[in-house]
C-alpha cells in the first residue's frame, strides 16, 4: 500500500486525526499558556505559585488548555458535540487519577503533570477506538449539527 492510499484508508484517516488532536493539544499548552499566565498574573498570581499553593488547580488548568483547542479543532472537521464530550472527557478522567494519586501522597506535582500527560495520549486513543467509525472515515461530516 503506497503513501497516497494509505493517507486514504480509514486507518490513515484515523491516524491522521489522532495525530491532529495531539498537535492540537500541545498548541493549546503554547498558545493558550501565555494568556492563561497573564490571567493569574492579573489576580497576583502565578503559575509557579499556583504549583506550589494549588497543583491540583494546576492539573485541571492545564487539562483545560489542551483539551478547548482539541475539541474546537474536531468541532471545525465536523464532529458532533457526542465525540467531542467523550474525547474532553477521556482527557480530564486521567486528570482526576492523577489528582487522586497526589491527594494520598503517592505522587509529587512533578510526577503527577508528566503522568497526566502521558496518560492522556492512550485514553484519547481509546475514547477513539470505541468510536472506531468516527475517527476513521468521513461518517462524522454527516453528523456535523446532531447533539447526541
Amino acid at each position: 500500500m503506497g503513501l497516497r492510499n494509505f493517507l486514504t484508508s480509514p486507518t490513515g484517516h484515523f491516524v491522521r486525526h489522532y495525530i491532529e488532536m495531539v498537535i492540537a493539544m500541545f498548541a493549546g499548552m503554547l498558545v493558550l499558556g501565555l494568556p492563561a499566565e497573564g490571567v493569574l498574573a492579573a489576580f497576583g498570581s502565578s503559575s509557579a505559585q499556583l504549583e506550589r499553593d494549588a497543583p491540583a488547580v494546576m492539573l485541571l488548568v492545564m487539562a483545560f488548555l489542551m483539551t478547548v483547542p482539541m475539541v474546537a479543532w474536531m468541532h471545525y472537521r465536523g464532529h458532533g458535540w457526542r465525540p467531542n464530550a467523550e474525547m474532553a472527557a477521556s482527557m480530564f478522567v486521567p486528570t482526576f487519577a492523577v489528582m487522586a494519586l497526589m491527594g494520598i501522597g503517592a505522587i509529587g506535582f512533578g510526577a503527577a503533570m508528566g503522568l497526566e500527560h502521558a496518560a492522556m495520549l492512550p485514553s484519547m486513543l481509546v475514547a477513539m477506538l470505541l468510536r472506531r467509525d468516527e475517527y476513521s472515515g468521513h461518517t462524522h461530516h454527516v453528523a456535523r449539527h446532531q447533539f447526541a
